[in-house]
């Protein structure tokens, strides 16, 4: 049986991607078939498509680190044909056949329930981003972060993690003050929640000293390297910072141990990839209720396969706002 997929192979004018078919018998061993009907656009998907070897190893591939759809078939676990599955994270997209192709064959325990009142799209417009983010601020307040205690900073704002934190923040009642280079993107950030907004060059002032001013309550940072150090010495008292990303740098080469030693803050690592599935549906309920961001707000487009090469490219360029939801389905 074969099905449509976007296809990314390495030819002579380098790696190129392209709609095509696929056999169903070249996906991966799984215990659930899953058809999906909607994917998304993450910045790991681009590099995918960009032959980095560092997320696909061998191609041709099809990316997509996000899928959400219906089970087909299910050998065995907790799912039944027709139950509505989300799938984020584990290897989907990188080495195993991602949410780009009209079908996904994983292990049952990469899945979780579609939660109830939440469609399919809307789950894609959050996607991986947004559990990503949704468990950055359970982060910060299992560290018993509170409304009253201050600004909370959210850096790389109008990236996909950035920007669906800053939302459920704002809606959780926190004080929210964003980071971000993009002049154009104030308004919009600021219809998502956005408090304040303060310019790169601002949240990387005086690198070079060991300890700054207390300023923040919390900290989200989507960034890394000396953004992220800049944010850990400007922490309050016993506040924390939730780390995610490393799009600035993986490398923190101006820290000290000052601002741990001397205002005891914490530096929380977030990781949405190999996190057990019981913690993942636990975020998903939450993202499906009580903190459910603004989703009108967080979509930039909707977009067709077809589309994804000049999307990667966008995304690769930093010139993505938002989420960027995939259709995928018939």
């Amino acid at each position: 049986m074969t099905f449509t997929a976007l296809i990314t192979e390495n030819t002579d004018n380098g790696y190129q991607s392209r709609v095509g078919e696929r056999e169903l018998g070249d996906l991966p061993e799984g215990e659930v078939l899953v058809k999906v009907a909607w994917s998304s656009l993450n910045y790991k998907d681009a590099l995918s498509a960009s032959g980095n070897k560092g997320v696909t190893r061998q191609y041709p591939h099809t990316p997509g680190i996000d899928a959400v759809g219906v089970v087909e078939e299910a050998e065995q676990g907790p799912f039944s044909p027709g139950d509505a599955v989300i799938c984020t994270g584990y290897d989907l997209g990188m080495n195993t056949a991602g949410g780009y192709g009209d079908y996904i064959r994983v292990p049952a325990d990469w899945l979780v329930p579609l939660p109830d009142g939440m469609d399919p799209r809307s789950a894609m417009v959050l996607g991986t981003a947004g559990l990503t983010a949704a468990l950055c601020v359970e982060a910060l307040l299992d560290t018993g972060l509170q409304e009253d205690q201050g600004d909370v900073l959210v850096t790389g704002a109008t990236g996909g993690v950035g920007c669906v934190a800053v939302s459920i923040l704002s809606r959780l009642g926190f004080r929210v003050v964003a980071v971000t280079g993009k002049s154009d993107a104030h308004d919009w950030l600021k219809t998502l929640g956005a408090a304040d907004i303060i310019s790169r060059e601002e949240a990387l002032a005086d690198a070079n000293k060991p300890m700054l001013k207390p300023r923040w309550a919390g900290v989200v940072d989507c960034v890394g390297g000396d953004m992220l150090v800049n944010a850990l010495k400007s922490l309050q008292y016993g506040a924390s910072a939730a780390c995610c990303g490393l799009v600035g740098s993986p490398q923190l080469n101006n820290a000290t141990v000052l601002p741990f030693i001397l205002r005891g803050v914490n530096l929380l690592g977030v990781d949405s990839v190999e996190l057990p599935r019981e913690v993942k549906q636990q975020i998903w309920q939450l993202l499906s209720s009580d903190w459910t961001p603004d989703l009108a707000a967080l979509e930039a487009a909707e977009i067709t396969r077809e589309q994804l090469p000049e999307w990667f490219e966008r995304i690769l360029a930093g010139g993505v706002r938002g989420r960027v939801v995939v259709k995928v389905g018939g």
